[in-house]
């Protein structure tokens, strides 16, 4: 009955649906899927009886789209923990326990639960990670341009007011953004030439951000080959760190869950010039060993060391 009463329908991912360009049955095929497999990680969690019990249903999915199902299982427990009645440590649970190697991931879910609840209900920025709360937003940037492509993508919606965590001097706009480029990858098909497009019609002050969502989700969903995404680095241009950098957040969150396919390798190599295993240790060489916000939070100083790295040849700290 839970499961019922609060699982999107799968038809509410299909392309058809959401009027998201179809570049090619196998490129429909792929994100169609993704979408599937989400909101099947988002019934387990909200059916399983134990986070335990709902971690073996996932380790169940195919290991492409497994890390899908993990942030669906995060948004199904977000939706626990913010809805009445429901309990407050489920996320935490889950994150303490079999989400610990997924938690970029699950982040990213919590945003999408976010994103459906009211604002009274959102969880404290500081339940997570002051570091990787920011993945938070990426997720509700997701959903929001996913679901209201008109108004986020069309219009290029940012809302002023928008303070979690609290603040933050305007930068959790910027986090949006990075979940809005993620996004631009679904609506647009996976088709470089549209995500492109689609990016040169934001204000520049924009672009990097996008960009740096577009790295992420072209090379943690692929669907194309090294040429397009060779083309989509080029097109990238001054932006190429962002691009990079996101490619190899995508690449650490498959590494660090177990994650690893053949097309990551592809598109790290393609976007990034490194191997995945080189790309995702990159990220965890430059991260901050202590948290400390300035006048940037240190997850921007993160994401930017982390380019710099990457575009010196992947060279050390």
């Amino acid at each position: 009955m839970r499961r019922r009463m609060i699982t999107p329908d799968v038809s509410e991912t299909s392309l058809e649906k959401r009027g998201f360009h179809k570049k090619s049955p196998a490129a429909q095929e792929l994100l169609e899927t993704v979408g599937e497999k989400f909101l099947l990680g988002y019934a387990h969690a909200v059916e399983a009886r134990s986070t335990e019990q709902a971690e073996e249903w996932l380790e169940r999915i195919p290991v492409k789209y497994r890390g899908f199902a993990y942030e669906g299982a995060g948004m199904g427990y977000g939706m626990l923990d913010g809805l009445p009645g429901g309990g407050r440590r489920h996320i935490a649970g889950f994150l303490d326990g079999p989400g610990e190697k997924h938690d970029y991931i699950i982040y990213v879910g919590v945003g999408w639960a976010m994103a459906r609840l009211p604002r009274f209900r959102w969880p404290s920025a500081e339940d997570f990670d002051p570091l990787l709360r920011w993945l938070v937003l990426d997720g509700y940037g997701f959903h929001q341009a996913y679901f209201k492509t008109a108004k986020y993508i069309d219009g290029q919606f940012q809302d002023p007011a928008f303070s979690w965590p609290p603040g933050n001097d305007g930068y959790s706009l910027r986090a949006i953004d990075q979940g809005i480029g993620r996004a631009l990858w679904f609506i647009c098909g996976t088709d470089v030439d549209l995500v492109t497009d689609a990016i040169a019609r934001f204000p520049e002050r924009r672009h990097g951000d996008l960009y740096a969502g577009v790295g992420l989700a072209s090379t943690y969903a692929c669907g194309v080959t090294s040429d397009e995404l060779l083309k989509l680095a080029e097109f990238a241009g001054e932006h190429r760190g962002n691009l990079a950098q996101g490619s190899a957040f995508a690449a650490e969150a498959r590494v660090r869950a177990g994650l690893l396919i053949p097309e990551t390798e592809v598109a790290t190599q393609a976007i990034c010039g490194l191997p995945a295993e080189r790309a995702a240790a990159i990220t965890q060489e430059v991260r901050p060993a202590t948290v400390v916000d300035g006048e940037l939070p240190a997850f921007e100083t993160w994401r930017q060391r982390i380019a710099e790295a990457i575009l010196s040849g992947g060279a050390g700290k």
